[in-house]
């Protein structure tokens, strides 16, 4: 797809691999961990994102004289919607009873994975408003030609959504749990700031692991080793089987990972007993935030999924001076353990104008809805008033 202005070209790929990483990589920048060519290359190479998941990989990448990419953006052809922690089940449910055809859709994501970061990659020093408009008008162009029923941008930054609402595309928030650091020094100066009762229950569950006399160890990188990704591939599957019924990433997911750049950003907080395993959190290292992915655990031990998942991301985040931890979708568990409800936000865009409206005054609504509970929930949190 040309872009007759000038010498700009627009493709769309069938594989990560028809990029070269270090163009994407000046694209996707250094911050993020999960729009990084190795991360969603060990995706796609590890069979976890592919056509056969459900998740067919259609890069989208803008390149300008001599070939230089100058944009790109993580697209995936689609035929379900699993995996997304957005959901648009309902809007395919009533399409498809008007005789619609929702599936095949365009989603602009990092596969599941709901953290926020950029999902319109450009490089810097590039005209960023004009290479927006080229990626949002380039992503409706390819469904398109794909014969898809819309394009779903999720998890993006809020600059990011709102450019996307000027340009044809309905805007949706959401809520996720974050924890902030404010300086603390260490974990006692955050329980400083919390309301006495909710200060005790942290304590008390805290002593409650401790008392256990497990050994609980944060590995990073290189301290991972093959031994540890076999015992949480095989706790998360069997978490995964217990709540959910579908394992998204296979356990050759985190070899791929490991054996790139990306293996030294691995946080995984490890616990046992007597050498017997007992649980793990998955967590990947941004250049200012831990992101919490995923837990994954054998025999019960109370509050130990608090501690490894919670717990040990803030003494994490205080000791190496990050500035958030956010822990992954849903769970309002979380506000009372000092991860607070923070917007996310989305944008889409829909072929059929009687669907788009329809989405429309649903999202109306649903924004009024989604901010007045952050703002209860806030008001309800943790933290010591006044």
């Amino acid at each position: 797809m040309p872009d007759g202005a000038d010498s700009l070209a627009v493709s769309v790929l069938s594989s990560l691999s028809e990029v070269e990483a270090e163009q994407w990589d000046a694209c996707a920048g250094p911050d993020n961990p999960f729009v990084a060519h190795a991360f969603l290359s060990a995706l796609e190479r590890s069979g976890s994102a592919t056509g056969r998941t459900g998740w067919q990989p259609r890069p989208l990448v803008v390149r300008g004289r001599g070939g230089l990419v100058l944009a790109v953006a993580p697209l995936y052809l689609k035929s379900h919607s699993y995996g997304e922690y957005v959901f648009d089940w309902g809007w395919a449910q009533a399409y498809e009873r008007a005789g619609g055809t929702y599936y095949p859709k365009l989603q602009c994501a990092v596969p599941f994975t709901p953290v926020t970061g950029p999902r319109l990659l450009i490089r810097p020093g590039e005209d960023r408003g004009r290479l927006t408009r080229i990626l949002a008008s380039s992503m409706i162009e390819a469904a398109r030609r794909l014969g898809a029923s819309s394009v779903h941008v999720t998890f993006p930054q809020e600059a990011e959504a709102a450019a996307l609402g000027e340009l044809c595309y309905l805007r949706r928030l959401g809520s996720q749990y974050h924890w902030c650091n404010q300086g603390y020094d260490g974990f006692d100066d955050f329980l400083a700031l919390l309301s006495s009762r909710k200060r005790k229950q942290i304590r008390k569950e805290r002593e409650a692991v401790a008392r256990l006399g497990l050994r609980i160890e944060t590995l990073v990188g290189a301290d991972i080793k093959a031994r540890h990704w076999d015992v949480f591939h095989a706790f998360y599957q069997a978490t995964v089987d217990r709540k959910w019924g579908q394992a998204y990433v296979n356990r050759a997911f985190f070899e791929e990972l490991a054996a790139t750049r990306l293996g030294d950003k691995a946080v995984l907080v490890w616990a046992e007993e007597a050498g017997e395993p007992l649980g793990a959190a998955f967590n990947m290292l941004g250049s200012d935030t831990l992101y919490g992915r995923t837990w994954g655990g054998g025999r019960h031990v109370d509050f130990l999924h608090f501690e490894a998942c919670y717990y040990r991301a803030i003494d994490f985040a205080i000791t190496h001076g990050l500035a958030r931890v956010e822990a992954g979708a849903q769970g309002e568990h979380k506000v009372s353990r000092g991860y607070l409800p923070t917007p996310t936000y989305s944008a889409h865009w829909i072929a059929d104008a009687n669907l788009e409206a329809a989405v429309a005054r649903f999202l109306d609504h649903e924004r009024e809805a989604v901010a007045a509970d952050i703002v209860a929930q806030a008001e309800e949190g943790p933290f010591r008033k006044g």
